[in-house]
């Protein structure tokens, strides 16, 4: 199982840094298929999602430092959001995070195929009350289903407040390492992580971030729009 757990780290990673997201919509459903039910596929997630994050946030700020102040408001958000999943996991059943799980994926590719992926500089939004309670909406629910929230924040960001793609997915995995740092202490503290398959998973992601975001910044933004919409199934 060591092997599969490092292949789909590396899987993870690099759509977590080609696509700005946690990685958790790509993790979870694989490890679903090698027999781990729900609930111990999110704590692995949660776990993976804290290397992928803060490497993948490192390399994407070497290169552009501007959204640093709209990325710490969001953060904070989904940091305090991602609080309660440890609550929302001893309350709701496995079927209904599938659902809701499901929901998610139908959400973000209608907001995504409807949005420019240019943006609109003049009218973005940068109200921080706005940032820290979507960030804190979006924290707890991301951290409940192990996908940390960017594939629920980045559409927001493009479809409702405006903001570049390639810039709102940077932000997208800014927001991560906050919920999944919030996330693995909540799960943790009702005793629901595995801890050993996470830091597997964890540890291999980061090659395939490296190379993520590499061809993330290789590719045009009309193009990346595609990748994105053709990876949210």
């Amino acid at each position: 199982m060591i092997f599969e757990l490092s292949l789909f780290g590396i899987i993870t990673g690099f759509v977590s840094g080609f696509f700005g997201v946690g990685g958790g919509m790509v993790l979870v459903p694989m490890l679903l298929y090698v027999g781990y039910l729900m609930k111990e596929a999110i704590s692995i997630s949660i776990v993976q999602m804290i290397f992928s994050s803060i490497y993948g946030t490192f390399l994407n700020y070497s290169r552009n430092k501007t959204l640093l102040r709209d990325g710490i408001v969001i953060g904070f958000g989904g940091f305090f959001g991602g609080f309660q999943s440890g609550l929302i996991h001893l309350i709701v059943s496995n079927q209904f995070l599938e659902y809701l799980f499901l929901f998610l994926i139908i959400f973000s590719i209608y907001r995504i195929m409807v949005s420019s992926p240019y943006g609109k500089e003049s009218s973005k939004v940068h109200n921080k009350y706005l940032l820290f309670i979507s960030g804190f909406i979006i924290g707890a629910i991301g951290s409940t289903l192990g996908v940390g929230g960017s594939v629920m924040l980045t559409p927001l960001l493009v479809g409702y407040l405006f903001y570049n793609l390639k810039d709102a997915s940077s932000l997208g995995l800014f927001f991560v390492v906050f919920s999944s740092i919030a996330g693995f202490i909540s799960l943790s503290i009702v005793g629901g992580m595995l801890y050993g398959e996470g830091l597997i998973v964890g540890i291999s992601s980061l090659i395939g971030v490296y190379f993520g975001i590499k061809m993330k910044n290789i590719v045009h933004i009309q193009n990346y729009k595609k990748y994105l919409l053709a990876r949210l199934p």
